[in-house]
């Protein structure tokens, strides 16, 4: 079965797990805020250092692939293509939002009469969301959903909806249809990754690691301190 390395850095959450098929021989993670880019590089290299006690070779490097955080997609990327290209080795990428739903269908023991809609936050009330059956298969793609009692009426009138992420938590106040269920504690692991990586691996279904770009979802947009721009506006008036 593939060796594969899989790192997971769409959220607050560091992580990077060493599997073999959809087996975890270790795993590490950090669940205390945006430390991606110190972080990352040791997990990594302490699993590459047993892989090569064990006189082995990577298969494959897996990598979370969005939408999520434009910083950590970013560093989590980059060292995944870093080590695709050193070793000459193929690049998986797996969708967070598929990730998330693989983990709530595991918790839920497959229930079948559920609609799964993983959320990730993407500050204020808006989410990046998308909605799967049990099998994982989508009912609607991924969308930037600003979240008020309707927004996912539809879903709601069809049946149950189980609703995950770091974004379900501030909806939960707003969503309070009979139909709807939170799920806690479903986060975006590498750990996770296995059965997704190892099924695109059997599969071939690779990268091209050159090329190969995070699915952000919405274009990344710099904001301005608010104390630079008050600063700014008075050297104006004293010019």
């Amino acid at each position: 079965m593939a060796l594969i390395l899989n790192i997971e850095t769409s959220t607050a959450v560091c992580s990077a797990a060493l599997t073999e098929g959809e087996k975890v021989l270790f795993e590490q993670h950090s669940f205390e805020g945006p430390s991606h880019a110190s972080l990352l590089g040791v997990y990594v290299e302490k699993m590459i250092q047993w892989v090569k006690s064990q006189g082995r070779q990577l298969d494959a490097v897996a990598v979370s692939s969005g939408p999520g955080s434009y910083t950590g997609l970013r560093i989590g990327v980059s060292v995944a293509k870093g080590l695709c290209f050193g070793a000459d080795i193929p690049l998986i990428s797996v969708s967070t939002l598929s990730l998330l739903a693989s983990s709530a269908v595991r918790k839920m023991q497959g229930a079948v009469d559920y609609q799964y809609c993983s959320m990730i936050d993407a500050r204020r009330m808006e989410v990046y969301a998308e909605l799967f059956d049990a099998s994982l298969q989508p009912i609607r793609t991924a969308m930037a959903d600003i979240v008020d009692a309707q927004t996912y009426a539809n879903y709601l009138e069809r049946g149950k909806v189980c609703f995950f992420g770091d974004g379900a938590a501030k909806c939960q106040s707003v969503i309070t249809d009979a139909n709807a269920y939170f799920l806690p504690d479903v986060y975006p692991l590498a750990a996770e990754m296995a059965p997704l990586s190892a099924k695109a691996f059997t599969e071939k279904r690779f990268e091209n690691v050159a090329y190969f770009e995070p699915f952000y979802l919405k274009e990344f947009q710099a904001t301005i301190a608010k104390n630079k721009v008050l600063g700014e506006t008075k050297k104006e008036r004293m010019a």
